[in-house]
Formats: structure tokens, sequence, C-alpha cells
């Protein structure tokens, strides 16, 4: 199979994750894509090919270079987003996109002006969704590349260092790398395929918390409320309009980190907030989160008791933790511009498995797959840009001595 093939293969499995379950992996269906995967890297001649009990796929090519090269590392992961049914997707191909609007259905439709990721893919062929469910290009375009690479290097018999493999589950609900076994997978350094375009190598992150705020009330009549109801929902709106209201997602861009309202429900006794915590600079993260503890203990000066915080780090800019020689960084840069593009790297406003791993002291940049507007029916992905980071991913493989 191609990596067209391959990307339309994988996509056709329902993988999506859940954020509130707890097992390892959060949904049983993601196993089928992972035993699937085992059973193409096996075919291929990967014999060592093997899912570990909580749902990650690992495999090992030896090297055959006599130990020229670096040992590297190719991870994506399985897993759909939460926001869209990832079930039954019916992905069509647009031949040789002309920048005009697509229609997806009688109901959607994108263009370059709505969505301006697009005008990277005009002259390409595209697949698109059928404006029902999201496309499962984040991250199921990285697998095919992966597979993709990888065959045609054991088919072609190209010298290599030791390659190692992984495919995830999980990561869209932040636990993608929680049991990776870093003894069992340990390549010199390694990438994440995670990303939207092919010219970029991402290494600078978010640094990135959660926080849940929870509100305690007192339920009284209404009618006989006066001086003694505390509305739990009200002091919840309370807190929200005393952080900086410029410091959210629809007002920054850039290096500007946010504050950003996930997710609001309560009633008069109890009300809880979740917020993302987001900044590139390990100082302000630091600053949000004690501007969150310095409110609560303001409104707990009001209303004694009435609000606590909880907040759980989940990852780290990976910058502050990277191998100084960036030597994964400049291999990756060399084979971009060896296949004839200009590389970037600029701070992404996310993060990836990688920026967990590179704190774990495994340097994790992460490369791009050629699609865009991910987590939604907008998603899309180039077919070129695809079969082109196959040729990147190639000349890496055979650069990284």
């Amino acid at each position: 199979m191609s990596v067209v093939e391959k990307f339309l293969h994988y996509v056709s499995f329902d993988t999506q994750s859940d954020e509130h379950s707890t097992s390892a992996p959060s949904t049983e269906k993601q196993l089928l894509l992972a035993k699937e995967l085992v059973k193409e890297l096996r075919e291929i001649g990967i014999e060592n090919a093997e899912l570990d009990p909580y749902g990650i796929v690992y495999a090992e090519i030896p090297a055959n270079d006599g130990g020229k090269r670096h040992s590297v590392g190719l991870i994506a992961h399985m897993d759909t987003a939460s926001e869209m049914s990832g079930k039954d997707v019916h992905p069509r191909i647009v031949k040789q996109y002309e920048g005009k609007t697509i229609r997806l259905n009688e109901h959607y439709s994108m263009d370059c002006e709505s969505y301006p990721e697009l005008e990277a893919v005009v002259g390409d062929d595209v697949i698109v969704t059928d404006g029902t469910t999201l496309l499962g290009a984040d991250d199921k375009a990285g697998i095919a590349i992966i597979m993709q690479t990888v065959e045609q290097l054991l088919h072609d018999d190209q010298e290599h260092g030791k390659i190692l493999i992984a495919f995830t589950p999980d990561e869209e609900v932040g636990r993608g790398v929680v049991n990776f076994d870093l003894e069992r997978f340990n390549p010199d350094f390694a990438y994440t395929l995670d990303g939207s375009d092919i010219r970029d190598v991402d290494y600078e992150t978010f640094n990135a918390a959660m926080a849940t705020v929870t509100f305690h009330g007192k339920s009284i009549h209404p009618g006989s409320a006066k001086g003694r109801m505390i509305n739990a929902v009200m002091l919840a709106v309370d807190f929200a309009s005393r952080l900086p209201q410029w410091e959210r997602p629809e007002f920054t861009e850039g290096e500007e980190g946010f504050f950003h309202l996930l997710e609001m429900h309560g009633a008069c006794e109890k009300a809880e907030l979740e917020y993302l915590i987001r900044d590139h600079s390990r100082e302000k993260f630091e600053i949000k989160k004690t501007m969150l503890q310095d409110i609560a203990t303001e409104m707990n000066d009001l209303y004694p008791e009435c609000c606590t915080v909880e907040i759980r780090d989940q990852y780290y800019n990976m910058k502050d933790a990277m191998d100084p020689e960036m030597k994964a960084v400049k291999l990756a840069k060399k084979a971009i511009e060896e296949c004839g593009l200009t590389p970037r790297s600029l701070p992404i406003r996310g993060g990836t498995d990688g920026a967990i791993l590179t704190w774990r002291g495994l340097d994790t940049p992460n490369l791009g797959t050629g699609g865009g507007n991910y987590h939604g029916r907008f998603e899309f992905v180039s077919i070129n840009k695809m079969e082109k980071m196959v040729e990147i991913l190639s000349r890496l493989l055979q650069d990284a001595e």
C-alpha cells in the first residue's frame, strides 16, 4: 500500500480516547488499530513488533550500518480528539485543490479566507471529510508516514542505524506517554510526527497545567435568602471575572500565554471551573498559577472556605530541557533542506508527547505531517505533503551520523 492507502485504512478505525476513563488505554477501541499496526509491522519484516499491556505498540529495526549512525526513535499517536467523533469517517480526495471553496456537505464548507491553513496546500491533492466527523489526520497521517518510510527502507535494503518505533494511545487526553517505557525505547533521540507544516521542526512548546477551582455555597430558599444564601455559581462567575480578561486564547498569539476556561458547571451549593494554564515562559507560567491561588485567598476572605484550587502540571517547555547541541533538531533541518524545503522552528502554541519525553531525558522534537484544521469537521491533509514527508524522514534516517 502507498502512504495514502495506509492513511485511508487507518482512519477507518474509530480510536477516539476518553478523558473521563481511568483505564489504559482509555478506550478499548484504540486496541483494534494497535493490533492492526502490529500485524502490518510483522508483515513487512519487523518480527519483534508487539503490543504492551497499556496499549502502546513497540517495534525495533536493528542497525545494518556497522554502528556509523545514531539510533533514532519515531513516534505517533493512535487516538483522535474528543471534540468530534472519529467513527464512520468518509474521506474524499480533492484533486489539485485550486484554492476555492470546498463544499463538505449541504451545511458545511471551507475556504482559504476562513481557514488560512488551506493556502499551504493549493495545488495539492487534499483529503477532506464529508463534514460529519473529524478526519483523523491528527495523528494517523503521522502513523502512515512512519509505516511507509520503514516499509520502503526495508524493501530497498537501505543502510541505517537502529530504528525504534512506537505508536501510543491517549495523547489527546494528555496520557500518551504516562506508561511509556524508556528502557525499552532507548534511542539516542526521537521524533514525534504530530505537527502540521512539513517544514517545521518544533522544539519550543508551552508550559502547561490544568486547574480545577471548586466553590462551595449555601442554598437557601430565594424568598428568604437575603444575607444567608451563598451562590456557588455566582462565586465562580466572580472568580472568572478577576482573571486578566485579555489573557484568554481568543486574545493571544505568538508567545503570549493564557488562561482557558475549559469547563464550567454547577449549582447553588457547588460549582467548578476547569482551566488550562499555558505560557512559554516558565516564570510567567508560575505567576499564572500563583494568581489563581491568590484570587482564591481573596474570595475565602469574603466567604470563609468557599473556594479551593487544585493545579496539576501537565508538561513543560521542551526547549528548556533540550540538549544544547540540539543534534536531533539539526539533523531534521538538514534533511528538510536536502529535500528542497526551507526548515523553520517556531514556538508552538501547544505541546506534544515529545515535551514530556524530552524532560524525561530523551530529546524528542516534533515534525509535521501536512495536515491542518485538526480536531473538527474541517480537518484535512495533503497527499503531496505526506509523500514529501516520507522522503524527508527517509533522508533523515540515512543522514543520522
